[in-house]
């Protein structure tokens, strides 16, 4: 049952809350919703669609001009790597922007920093990628320098979360660095934020917006990480006598930590990461793209075959050749995918059996040609072993992924020396654990990085080894739901405004 706090508007916040927790099974048990769904109504919501308006200039007080909004990448000079950054080494800084947002709309941030940097595609080409720092309000009264009348260590933050956005777009244009200028998509950067954590989101897609790319995915996750812990403490104050540093993503966030989690260990050894978080795992593109397919989530199939082609040219040549040039299923209306964020391709796509666009039908997207780049950079369990405390959460009926592939590699990461505690909820769908899940994924960030005991959230960690433990957490999203839902989605104008 949904868990009433006492206080003002009690009994209706209860009633909410019910009404919520039926609403929300009662449409997830008909379709297989991804994590842009509401958790109330299962209709596709643009919380992380919509873009900043580019008529976006507002007039100071002393009648000088700013823009309320950053430009997108590719209009916006900052994004240019510098001469000779090919030669730089993975995880070097290359440019930054401090006070990066003009207009910050996330809820216990107080800045934001951006910094270009320096990484690896899944080719094991340079490439480069951008990060965005959000500083939380519990770090502005931060002294470091011990010269300082002023100085105030305690008051400087000692955690750092790399949090992987489920971006889920073939649009560089799409980049989280750009559209979390507008929103946070589901309240759990808000929930940071409030925890005291500086919170890091890469652009881990890359330059090409290489969606599903995992390698790319990892390798920009973890050379972000680099980059800005090597300017957080001079730059930004945070204490890195004390620094303790989490991953942490869903669905398609997880498709970057859990990357990024495996690659650790090769790719960057000196990093030392104390904790991942890997909620609604997809272990296998083939597997999720076949449940996808012509459901409401068929444009995510869409962008997964454009971003895993972004880097294998052959691939692509491949794609295009082999997409019907006429018809209502043809190439024009397929790659229009590349200019959509998630979102719009979910609403574009919605329904569609993709292999419609091909003229070979399905029998085109199993041929080699694809299966050996989504198999060579699309699968989990490949890359390495994590080597850092993880906690796994998915859903026991996920409908998007099969709970057992990824308790298969979580059983192989175990037999060779993992740290994992894996949960595996009996309520709920894929949609429904993003809401149910985070809660405890606060709590084992809390408990790595803070050092903090948490009691009653089912959270009993291994010291060494694993435990799978099946969990029975009934959704309840009326104290999670983001900002957005309350001043601008269903919930608007209930008088309920922060209650997420």
């Amino acid at each position: 049952m949904a868990h009433c706090r006492s206080g003002g508007g009690f009994g209706l916040r209860c009633l909410l809350s019910s009404l919520l927790l039926v609403s929300a099974f009662a449409s997830t048990a008909t379709a297989g919703f991804s994590v842009h769904h509401s958790p109330i109504t299962g209709e596709v919501v643009k919380f992380f669609g919509e873009r900043p308006s580019t008529d976006n200039s507002t007039v100071k007080s002393n009648s000088t001009t700013t823009a309320r909004y950053l430009p997108p990448p590719s209009k916006d000079a900052w994004y240019v790597p510098p001469a000779g950054w090919e030669s730089a080494k993975p995880g070097a800084v290359l440019r930054t922007r401090a006070h990066a947002y003009p207009t910050l709309n996330i809820r216990n941030a107080i800045d934001t920093f951006q910094v270009l940097y320096r990484t690896t595609d899944s080719r094991n080409n340079a490439s480069w990628s951008v990060g965005t720092v959000f500083i939380p309000k519990s770090h502005a009264n931060c002294v470091l320098n011990t010269t300082s009348p002023a100085y105030n260590a305690s008051a400087c933050a000692h955690g750092l979360v790399t949090y992987e956005v489920p971006s889920d777009s073939a649009d560089p244009d799409a980049a989280p660095s750009y559209l979390l200028q507008m929103r946070e998509p589901y309240g759990e950067m808000r929930d940071m934020l409030a925890r005291g954590w500086f919170v890091l989101v890469p652009d881990y897609e890359g330059p090409g917006a290489s969606f599903c790319a995992g390698v790319q995915a990892g390798h920009a996750t973890l050379d972000a990480t680099r980059a800005v812990l090597s300017l957080a403490g001079p730059q930004l104050g945070l204490r890195m006598d004390r620094i303790k540093v989490g991953l942490w993503g869903y669905s398609g966030g997880a498709f970057a930590a859990e990357f990024a989690a495996e690659l650790a260990e090769f790719y960057a050894p000196e990093l030392k990461i104390d904790a991942s978080v890997i909620g609604g795992s997809s272990p296998n593109l083939t597997t999720v793209d076949e449940r996808m397919n012509a459901k409401d989530t068929a444009g995510l199939v869409v962008t997964s075959i454009l971003g895993i082609t972004v880097q294998q040219p052959s691939a692509r040549e491949f794609l295009l050749n082999q997409l019907h040039p006429t018809g209502p299923y043809n190439k024009t209306a397929f790659m229009n995918a590349t200019t959509m964020t998630g979102a719009d391709a979910l609403d574009a796509y919605s329904g569609q059996n993709v292999f419609d666009y091909f003229v070979n039908g399905r029998e085109d997207w199993t041929n080699h040609a694809m299966q050996d780049v989504i198999n060579e950079d699309a699968v989990m369990g490949l890359h390495g072993v994590p080597r850092m405390p993880s906690f796994y959460y998915k859903a026991a009926n996920d409908e998007m992924s099969p709970v057992n592939e990824t308790a298969e590699i979580v059983e192989s990461f175990c037999k060779q020396g993992a740290n994992i505690l894996f949960h595996r909820n009996t309520l709920g769908g894929h949609n429904d654990e993003l809401w149910s899940g985070r809660l405890r994924a606060l709590d084992y960030l809390s408990m790595m990085l803070d050092g903090v005991e948490v009691t009653g959230s089912n959270l009993t960690i291994p010291a060494t080894g694993c435990a799978t433990v099946d969990v029975t957490i009934p959704l309840d999203p009326l104290y999670l739901l983001p900002d957005w839902w309350w001043t601008e989605g269903p919930g608007a104008g209930l008088g309920l405004a922060g209650a997420g």
